[in-house]
């Protein structure tokens, strides 16, 4: 049995969740430099230890660290845990600026330890779906892309007591893999270049980070892809929107509050006589799953995300979310940022892996 320590008692626990439950491993530790709020989560789950200080959490004889921390950590913990020789599955983004991809990279690479990135929105039950219908030649070859992540958070962006979070600061296009992963899964895409502009900070000007960004991406296939991400902004439900359009017909999610996660709309050349976009009753959960799947939160997706991370340890193969496509649904985001600083110029994507 896989023995789990999970470090990051907000977030981390969904994935306590779902992995206390399966019997290929066994969360035996949680970490969080806030003591109450680990404390809270060992006792809800019954886990026999409780950190807050990370480097000793690590001394634990551990197979798996999820890193579930603010994304200034990601690196420096992925990294360490590597070394140790654990598995790691990190939270999004992989990384938080350009300077920490080539140190996650060499540390993922090096072994013996896999690395997994955790993004949930891959896992979607509608977008596998898509993904096989896509493989089936069902919309033809992909030529433009866009999602959308809107989701407004005052109440993470602050304490109670006032103080700023790190919610507070991220540019939003950090946070692109929820939007950038999925479609770049959609065929094997890579992107070679991006531009990015953002509105600046207008809603509430304690809060230094842009409203909205959003970047235009050109991929190695030709297809051009627009991501926009906001969490300050006027606007309930959250949402998450994709569409792609194919030389033979396109797939769509709507942006309407009935249905913000789901709901696919399509339109395949190959129907005869098809003369308006049909809805495909498709959501976020899987069929066939057990009944506590959704515990974790978005869908079952966490449960088949970490059910697949723990079946490539188990099988010894290739994660299906490594070190390159880890790289590349986040490298983006920070590359757009930075174009979004100097005017929105096209800056070149590079290859880390």
């Amino acid at each position: 049995m896989l023995k789990v320590g999970v470090v990051g008692a907000g977030r981390g626990v969904g994935f306590v969740s779902v992995m206390s439950r399966l019997p290929e491993c066994q969360v035996v530790a949680i970490c969080d430099r806030n003591r109450e709020l680990a404390d809270r989560a060992a006792q809800q789950y019954a886990l026999p230890r409780v950190y807050d200080d990370f480097e000793t959490f690590l001394e634990e004889d551990l197979d798996i660290v999820v890193v579930a921390t603010p994304p200034e950590f990601h690196v420096p913990m992925s990294v360490a845990a590597l070394r140790k020789g654990c598995h790691v599955l990190s939270e999004v983004p992989a990384a938080n600026s350009l300077e920490e991809c080539p140190l996650l990279a060499e540390a993922a690479l090096a072994g013996p330890g896999k690395y997994m990135l955790a993004e949930n929105c891959n896992y979607w039950a509608f977008l596998e779906s898509w993904r096989e219908m896509i493989r089936q030649g069902r919309i033809g070859k992909i030529m433009y892309a866009e999602a959308e992540y809107i989701h407004s958070l005052p109440a993470l962006r602050q304490t109670p007591e006032g103080e700023l979070t790190w919610r507070a600061f991220i540019p939003p296009i950090h946070y692109c893999t929820h939007s950038l992963g999925p479609l770049l899964s959609m065929e094997g895409d890579r992107v070679v270049a991006t531009c990015g502009m953002h509105t600046g900070s207008r809603v509430d000007p304690r809060f230094p980070a842009p409203d909205m960004e959003v970047a235009l991406l050109h991929t190695s296939s030709g297809a051009v892809i627009k991501i926009l991400c906001g969490f300050s902004l006027r606007r309930e439900p959250a949402f998450h929107y994709y569409s792609i359009y194919g030389t033979k017909g396109c797939l769509e999610t709507t942006r309407g509050p009935d249905h913000p996660f789901g709901t696919t709309w399509a339109f395949f050349e190959e129907v005869p006589h098809l003369r308006s976009m049909i809805r495909i009753p498709l959501d976020t959960r899987h069929s066939h799953v057990p009944a506590w799947a959704a515990q974790g939160g978005h869908g079952t997706a966490e449960y088949a995300m970490v059910s697949d991370f723990l079946r490539s340890i188990i099988e010894d193969t290739p994660p299906p979310i490594g070190i390159k496509q880890a790289l590349e649904m986040s490298v983006p985001g920070l590359l757009a940022h930075q174009s979004a600083l100097h005017g929105g110029e096209r800056l070149e994507v590079p290859v880390f892996v």
